[in-house]
């Protein structure tokens, strides 16, 4: 996948500015695309003059004009073209994987500190999510939201974000049970 299909896809629902699509991405698509503001802004400009987006400029009073963009009917198909194509399974890459595997020759405590603080941030997001998709479903019961809501998409991928964060909160804290147990055991003989 290339950043301008999560750019498209998260253009999808309204017109946003630069700024509020980079908000956007740290609250949703970032779930499962991660992109720098820097990059957001470059990917725009090329989308633009691809002609897979339209951008407009509007005049405020008290602030800096802004430009909002909104997918045009080429970025539509290109998004068709997209979801047509073959995906390849996802895999992790991640340091704090590394690290507890070499768990057996590293300093348990530091060890112990990375996957305290990655549990932390994971049950942040899993709070996250669950408000999110509690916003999105409204006063709907989630059977009720996917069966009839209007835009299912940025739902679903919450529900794989709050899955995923779920998983690392559930891991680290499974993982630091063991090795504090290990160590434990190790001072006691």
């Amino acid at each position: 996948m290339a950043l301008r299909h999560a750019v498209l896809a998260a253009l999808l629902d309204e017109e946003l500015s630069g700024y509020q699509l980079a908000k956007a991405f740290d609250l949703g698509v970032a779930n499962f695309w991660h992109a720098l503001p820097q990059q957001l802004y470059a990917e725009l400009t090329r989308l633009e003059k691809d002609g897979l987006i339209a951008g407009r400029e509007v005049v405020q009073d008290t602030r800096p004009n802004k430009r909002l963009f909104t997918v045009t009917d080429a970025g539509l198909a290109e998004l068709d073209r997209f979801t047509a194509a073959a995906t390849r399974p996802s895999s992790i890459r991640d340091d704090l994987i590394v690290m507890v595997q070499a768990a057996d020759h590293v300093d348990t405590a530091t060890l112990v500190a990375q996957l305290t603080e990655r549990a932390a941030f994971a049950r942040a997001k899993v709070d996250l999510f669950t408000g999110l998709l509690r916003t999105m479903r409204g006063d709907r019961s989630e059977e009720e939201f996917l069966r009839c809501g209007e835009r299912i998409g940025p739902y679903l991928t919450c529900l794989r974000g709050l899955a995923f964060e779920r998983g690392n909160r559930d891991w680290c804290e499974r993982t630091i049970a063991v090795l504090r147990e290990r160590e434990a055991a190790r001072a006691a003989r």
